[in-house]
């Protein structure tokens, strides 16, 4: 069925091979598994807030699909999107799972945001070779098992400080990973900027800082070996670990010394001053920094 826009509105079976522009119809709020499989001549697909997934080999080799909304799903399934050659847009800002290769070998893909990811699949995004920058948010659990591998053009990554999120072979194979940013950056600085020591300071500032001169000379790795693991993932694994303990031992020592003050202070003063005009200048954001046990 078309609509007055040269929409074909997908309510389910076998689509037109002349089709090139889909809308998922309301009625609908699962693609179901190779729907679109190896369609030649879909150009975008749009779907509404209510369709929630996309099952496996949902639009496997579709070459001519460049332009996929999806705003509503959470998760898509392994190889839904395997072999997209031409695919270079993709607005997924409820996206919470990404199965085994689901976005794999999408050679025009240059930027993918992804807001609301929790879980990154193996070969999540392998062989994205034009992908340059790839955007997480704070609810990212885990990106493990070479999701980026043979992505060649990869120089940075967006992610949330988090320890045991990544794994050494997190970044296999991408010889241009360069720069990481951190989504709490914002956070961290104005923690950093509230610690009573300069020295203090300094140090964490410096830390932040320091993925970023180390990547670029640290080796990436061969994809195709089992045994050549390369030092970028873990290089990030454990900078995030060394960020995350030196914020929280800082964290502890400033509340330490908070707390023998206020003691000092309320010897002095009375108990209400000291609280209401004295101990809120003194303390933290209260975002949380937490280390795996």
């Amino acid at each position: 069925m078309m609509a007055a826009d040269e929409y074909y509105i997908y309510t389910g079976g076998v689509v037109p091979r002349h089709v090139t522009r889909v809308r998922i119809h309301e009625s609908i709020s699962v693609i179901p598994a190779r729907a679109f499989y190896c369609h030649p001549n879909i150009k975008e697909l749009d779907c509404h807030i209510g369709v929630k997934k996309v099952e496996q080999f949902a639009f496997y080799m579709c070459p001519s699909l460049r332009r996929v909304i999806i705003p509503g799903v959470k998760e898509v399934e392994r190889r839904g999107f395997l072999d997209c050659v031409a695919l270079a847009d993709v607005e997924c800002g409820k996206l919470e799972i990404i199965g085994v290769a689901a976005f794999g070998s999408c050679l025009s893909l240059i930027n993918i945001d992804l807001p609301s990811a929790k879980f990154v699949g193996r070969y999540a995004l392998d062989y994205c070779k034009a992908l340059t920058n790839v955007e997480f948010g704070s609810k990212l659990e885990s990106i493990r098992d070479e999701p980026f591998a043979g992505c060649t053009s990869l120089e940075r990554i967006n992610i949330p400080l988090k320890d045991g999120m990544i794994s050494d072979d997190t970044f296999q194979g991408c010889k241009k990973m360069k720069h990481v940013d951190l989504v709490e950056v914002a956070i961290l600085h104005e923690t950093i900027a509230a610690l009573q020591i300069e020295e203090w300071k300094h140090e964490m500032n410096e830390e932040i800082v320091s993925i970023n001169q180390i990547l670029p000379t640290t080796p990436a790795g061969n994809f195709y070996s089992q045994e050549d693991v390369g030092g970028k993932g873990r290089e990030v694994r454990l900078w995030i670990r060394s960020v995350l303990h030196k914020i929280v031992h800082y964290k502890a020592q400033h509340q330490s010394y908070v707390n023998e003050a206020a003691t000092t202070l309320q010897l002095a003063l009375p108990s209400d001053i000291v609280i209401k005009n004295v101990l809120p200048f003194l303390e933290l954001p209260s975002y949380t920094f937490e280390l795996e046990d």
